[in-house]
């Protein structure tokens, strides 16, 4: 059964603190080489990185020397690096590497030593491959039961609110509104067709690292955006975000609604692009801090012109901040004499809270 980020990281450290090599399995472009990374740094362990993949046996264990009549190897520096202090060892592409490589892994799984090098006793080891239910989509080697066995396995199936929660911090406000309004987009959960270019999670963040160093994130109708698009996540995924981009002067901010009061540019919202200005003001932390009237009143104005399903995921959201604002909104009145106790009430009981 696949586990998403959050749950990862809540259960990745049981495993390494008792010293036992973990192994993160799951598609390419997910995202699992920054989920070491986080893990690394919640534990406060710098990262020691290797492409199993790219490894022959010299790579593992090191060259020979010869001490009179005795010959042994000196260890890579990696290796020695994780002997003479605590680090993450990361082994990427475990399930691409030689068999050489892979039985020499054996040793460091099971006994946490190679060639009479011992890791350091607060080293830790995670893994990261794309086979298991995946693999068949992979040029991948295949693990017996005596290779599974030395790691505690986990199958990661990140969430599209995974992708946003880490997006916020890490990309352009149109490449995050488009994947939260467009979030069958992000990435490619079938077969893949050879040759095809296809979304992912890694894609997305490249073509966003592109356009805004060229600075052409705030450009509408620059087509070098389409075409840029095209080569990162792929034709289809290319024409949805090239119309998104060309209309995104016409989005809702945060701002518009809280600051501004432009309710009316809401008015002919569908459910779903509500949903998605209630995720932009989460993603924004705006209710981190306690409102003032004029916001209060606001989005007041915003909160009973809601259908109830959005009215509900406000709530939550709101709910999710300063509690001060919970208690000063469900006190205020709208422009038009409606009150959020009120909006609650009918939606809850389905009654008119005045009858």
């Amino acid at each position: 059964m696949a586990i998403d980020f959050k749950t990862f990281v809540s259960v990745a450290p049981h495993v390494l603190n008792v010293r036992k090599p973990l192994m993160l399995r799951g598609r390419h472009g997910v995202g699992k080489s920054e989920l070491v990374y986080q893990v690394s740094a919640d534990m406060g362990l710098p990262v020691v990185e290797r492409r199993a993949s790219q490894m022959t046996e010299g790579d593992l264990v090191g060259l020979p020397k010869t001490d009179g009549e005795v010959t042994s190897f000196c260890p890579p520096d990696w290796l020695a690096d994780a002997c003479k202090r605590p680090v993450l060892l990361f082994l990427d592409e475990v399930d691409r590497a030689i068999p050489e490589v892979r039985q020499g892994i054996f040793e460091l799984t099971d006994s946490r030593k190679i060639f009479g090098n011992y890791l350091h006793p607060d080293t830790v080891i995670i893994a990261a491959v794309n086979g298991g239910e995946h693999g068949s989509q992979y040029q991948v080697g295949e693990m017996d039961p005596a290779e599974l066995d030395r790691w505690t396995v986990f199958d990661v199936e990140p969430t599209v609110e995974d992708w946003l929660d880490w997006a916020k911090d890490n990309t352009g406000d149109v490449v995050w509104d488009f994947i939260n309004q467009n979030r069958s987009h992000l990435e490619h959960g079938e077969d893949f067709e050879p040759n095809k270019v296809y979304p992912s999670r890694r894609s997305w963040k490249r073509l966003n690292d592109c356009l805004e160093t060229a600075e052409m994130l705030g450009e509408e109708h620059n087509p070098t955006i389409f075409h840029l698009a095209t080569g990162f996540v792929g034709f289809e995924a290319a024409v949805a975000f090239n119309d998104f981009v060309k209309n995104y002067e016409r989005q809702v901010t945060v701002e518009m609604v809280l600051d501004q009061g432009k309710i009316e540019k809401t008015k002919d919202f569908t459910i779903n692009e509500h949903c998605a200005l209630i995720d932009k003001m989460e993603a924004s932390e705006t209710f981190k801090e306690v409102m003032t009237d004029e916001q209060s009143g606001n989005l007041a104005d915003y909160f009973v012109s809601l259908p109830s399903e959005a009215v509900m995921k406000l709530w939550q959201v709101l709910g999710k901040g300063n509690l001060d604002n919970v208690t000063k909104f469900h006190k205020t009145e709208a422009s038009n004499g409606e009150s959020v106790a009120s909006k609650l009430v009918t939606i809850l009981t389905g009654k008119d809270s005045d009858a």
